[in-house]
């Protein structure tokens, strides 16, 4: 029988999550702003592994602060057609600033790889936390759901849609505060958008449906996100995607007796198929 923390890896794995490892204690990250260079980093290990790049823990020489370091191999960008979305994401992580989201201080490449460097949150994924502890008590959940609510408003005032909210992409720093990481499916938007991304059982329905989409999704997603930190699992789930969405379009919620009845009705929004949350702006 699978132990708990196979079971924990291969959900991610299902999930579209990068294969984190557990971190090291270290205490603190400082951003300098000045001219980087690669060869002032140690490479320490690797501490994540996504589709097309990795992720490693690095020591600034000069500083002897902590960084993580994404690496992007070209060839693979390119092959999974991910060209856009790489430059989505540096340019939208370049005019951007906020305490709970992660800071990108630099940026480079070579003849094979791209390379951005991040600040170094240390806490690992607010995911790894979730599936440990099995659900988190209504004070907790919205906790970082609070913060979470900050973090999109200050994107959605900028023009940014995030589109992939998930425990997974939320980091705690040292102080217990999330950090909302990888924005290779952010966009600046004005209006509508119809691409399909995200995680399945985190899509809103306006998204499987190709109707077209604008930053309302985010709040869906959060809804979907204090369901999963309340029940310890999404509202939506399956084993086969497509039986996802049906779910999902359907909308049909089972709620376990312990969430609370104020939280029950906040989240009941989550039924709303028909542009309410568009008219209002939040779920």
């Amino acid at each position: 029988m699978a132990s708990h923390k196979d079971k924990v890896f291969l959900e991610k794995l299902r999930r579209g999550g990068s294969l984190r490892t557990k971190e090291p204690p270290v205490i603190t990250t400082v951003n300098q702003p000045r001219n980087f260079q690669l060869e002032e980093f140690d490479i320490i290990r690797t501490i994540g592994i996504g589709t097309f790049a990795r992720v490693c823990l690095c020591r600034d020489k000069v500083t002897s602060s902590y960084y993580a370091l994404k690496i992007l191999e070209m060839a693979d960008v390119i092959k999974l057609k991910q060209v856009e979305h790489v430059k989505n994401e540096k340019a939208i992580l370049q005019q951007i600033k906020s305490p709970f989201i992660i800071d990108l201080a630099w940026t480079t490449h070579d003849d094979n790889s791209l390379y951005m460097l991040f600040e170094y949150v240390c806490g690992g994924e607010l995911f790894t936390y979730l599936r440990n502890t099995g659900r988190f008590s209504s004070a907790t959940a919205s906790f970082y759901a609070a913060e979470v609510v900050v973090a999109l408003e200050y994107l959605h005032k900028q023009q940014i849609v995030y589109r992939d909210l998930k425990p997974e992409n939320l980091l705690l720093d040292k102080e217990g505060h999330l950090k909302l990481t990888d924005f290779g499916f952010a966009k600046i938007l004005n209006d509508r958008t119809w691409t399909l991304c995200g995680t399945p059982e985190y899509l809103a329905p306006e998204i499987i449906q190709s109707k077209g989409h604008n930053k309302a999704v985010d709040w869906w997603a959060l809804g979907i996100l204090v369901y999963e930190m309340l029940a310890g699992y999404p509202p939506f789930f399956d084993e086969n995607p497509f039986a996802i969405y049906e779910k999902i379009l359907a909308g049909k919620i089972e709620w376990p007796r312990h969430i609370d009845p104020v939280a029950k009705m906040e989240l009941k929004t989550l039924q709303d198929t028909d542009g309410l949350r568009e008219s209002s702006g939040k779920m």
